[in-house]
């Protein structure tokens, strides 16, 4: 008798099954279909807090998906979209003569990297199934990704996954001692590579190819040999025209491989034609989701739907997912420069705390660890955002501005901190962090402005990636077809946030936020300041759970004229740090406005009412002249 099979699911369940898979279920080591696993984890997380929020986020997702589709029915209906495929045919013809096949690039990941640096230390570990892990798994062994462990993984989890997992504890100063080797051999082969971890990053090798008579096959193995014999852990390596490409390409053949992509545009092509779409930098699980929904599984499912896409850019950045059809990027590689820095932070969690002195014991270890990193790298600012999130994973930030330089004592960090907090006791909380924003740089002997929590949820002390530009001429738009030319080249999707994607693109074998930004602070000044991270215009990754503020008030403490701060000073000009508007208000009024700015659902809601009235069409799309006249005012 055969075995009975499980029932069908329905799209709604199959996007849970896939959501509580966490982001990191395309590490390299784990089976190709998730399914079974899925269903494990979802057995073993159901009825817990965390099972209930991804839960909501998920049904709060379908449904946004729903208004889009329905907007885009009604936007394509009677639509000739002939005339608007051929623009877009244009633009591809224009960005494909803007393609640059003279860099080689390479991006170098090493494997396993926490769990190949324990196997040093331990080399009975060799063959078994470990992580490193505390409350969730940092790093996962390629034995235990068999059975489905993965980074961002709670520990439970894991262990109905591999009753025989063993659990190590993070050893960061090791880590950080063998990341300071590794990086040290890739700046002998480009001296002004760009590390994206404390595991991973990019090298330019055309100058070293040249001047030592190599081909780019030969050079890289070169370089993975060198790492080996002198720290004994392999790396693996991607080698390309640009920097989307090599890290694709360096996943190919882990662990301990290298792949190179033909340098010619019809190979490049062909490789991007039935690659998922998951698989490019800065579209994570959402993005992904919202792109199957309108018939996009891989990039070459692009040119398909590119009218839909044009008709829709707002939505989705047309330039950045034509740029992905094409295969091309950027391909400039150079470190993080300090003046790029737009805040500086420090967070923890820990298992759910509802004592009070417990908690602010928390918060006075976190604001310790940013008198660190400020005394340590020099810095500064005006801006202090209190970060904490509850029990039921929902996120909450509040913040204060200041006329003044804000101390770097820790006692005076607690005090803001402490200050910020307390009003909205009592709650169970699981994590906390503190970040200073609207930097000024001690080291600098000039001062240069900078300042905004847009990136607070990105990982700790980390630096925004500098953006190249992409130079196209073109026209302005009419009130029918033609595309607005983007001048900008993004590296992640735009317009539509990853709303938890704690470890998509940071680069780090610990995906998950709560392991993370401890790592962080042990890791040393190269992972601090040339961490990158996605755009701005482009939030991504581990980033914008903020609108998990946007809860019903029966979620809330206090509502928030009586949660703020009741000894806000008398009303002033301030920045908001999100929309960066100037108001006339007190601190009362600033975290009010922050929480509307922070509510990307009643945003999203207003624009798909106002798109799905014909009436409103041009003042909020992009392709219309006065949607953009509107967009650039």
């Amino acid at each position: 008798m055969e075995p009975e099979k499980p029932p069908e699911l329905s799209q709604d369940s199959a996007s849970l099954l896939k959501r509580l898979g966490g982001p990191s279920s395309t590490k390299a080591g784990l089976a190709h279909d998730q399914t079974d696993i899925n269903r494990v984890i979802a057995d073993a997380s159901k009825g817990s807090k965390f099972y209930e929020n991804e839960k909501r986020k998920d049904k709060e997702l379908s449904e946004r998906i729903t208004k889009i589709l329905k907007q885009r029915d009604e936007t394509l209906r009677g639509v000739d979209i002939r005339p608007i495929e051929r623009n877009v045919d244009n633009l591809l013809e224009e960005l494909e003569a803007r393609r640059d096949l003279s860099q080689i690039i390479v991006h170098v990941d090493m494997d396993a990297f926490f769990c190949s640096v324990e196997l040093l230390d331990d080399p009975s570990l060799q063959g078994k199934p470990f992580a490193v892990a505390g409350g969730v798994i940092s790093t996962a062994s390629y034995e235990a990704r068999k059975y489905g462990v993965r980074s961002g993984m709670a520990t439970f989890v894991a262990k109905k996954l591999c009753p025989d997992l063993m659990l190590l504890k993070s050893h960061y100063n090791r880590y950080s001692e063998m990341s300071e080797k590794v990086m040290a051999i890739f700046e002998r082969y480009d001296p002004t590579m760009l590390a994206a971890g404390c595991d991973e990053g990019y090298l330019n090798i055309t100058k070293y190819c040249e001047e030592h008579i190599l081909d780019a096959s030969a050079c890289v193995q070169e370089i993975r040999d060198t790492v080996f014999k002198e720290t004994s852990l392999t790396v693996s390596a991607g080698i390309a025209p640009n920097k989307m490409l090599a890290k694709i390409c360096s996943d190919k053949n882990k662990p301990n491989g290298q792949y190179l992509m033909p340098f010619d545009r019809d190979s490049i092509k062909a490789f991007m034609h039935d690659l998922s779409i998951r698989k490019v930098q800065g579209v994570g699980r959402v993005n992904e989701r919202l792109l199957e929904a309108m018939g996009i599984k891989t990039c070459g499912d692009i040119f398909e739907h590119r009218a839909t896409l044009q008709l829709m850019d707002k939505r989705f950045g047309l330039v950045f997912l034509l740029r992905t059809y094409l295969g091309i990027a950027s391909n400039v590689v150079e470190p993080i420069q300090r003046e790029e820095r737009k805040s500086i932070g420090a967070e923890r969690t820990f298992h759910a705390l509802h004592d009070k002195v417990q908690i602010l014991r928390q918060l006075e270890a976190v604001a310790g660890e940013l008198e660190n990193d400020m005394v340590r790298e020099g810095w500064t600012g005006k801006t202090v955002t209190l970060k904490y999130k509850l029990d039921t994973f929902q996120v909450f930030t509040r913040s204060k501005s200041f006329d003044r330089w804000v101390s770097s004592k820790k006692e005076d960090l607690f005090a803001i901190g402490k200050e910020l907090l307390l009003p909205e006791l009592p709650l169970t909380l699981r994590l906390i962090g503190l970040r200073v924003t609207k930097l000024k740089d001690l080291h600098a002997q000039k001062t240069e402005p900078a300042g905004g929590i847009k990136r607070f949820f990105e990982s700790a002390n980390s630096s925004p990636r500098k953006r190249p530009r992409l130079e196209i001429d073109g026209e302005d738009c009419n009130d029918d077809d033609e595309i607005e030319h983007v001048e900008e080249e993004h590296e992640s999707m735009p317009g539509f946030y990853e709303e938890d994607e704690s470890g998509e693109g940071r680069g780090l074998d610990a995906p998950d936020d709560e392991e993370e930004n401890n790592i962080s602070h042990d890791l040393g000044p190269r992972y601090h300041e040339q961490r990158p991270r996605p755009p701005a215009s482009a939030p991504g990754p581990s980033r914008i759970t903020q609108s998990d503020s946007l809860f019903p008030a029966a979620t809330r403490s206090k509502p928030i004229s009586a949660r703020q701060d009741d000894r806000a000073s008398s009303s002033r000009h301030q920045e908001c740090p999100i929309c960066k508007k100037r108001l006339e208000t007190d601190n009362k009024g600033l975290n009010a406005h922050i929480d509307f700015c922070l509510s990307r659902n009643v945003i999203l809601e207003a624009q798909t009412a106002a798109q799905s009235d014909p009436k409103n069409l041009a003042l909020s799309w992009p392709n219309t002249a006065k949607g953009k006249r509107k967009r650039k005012s």
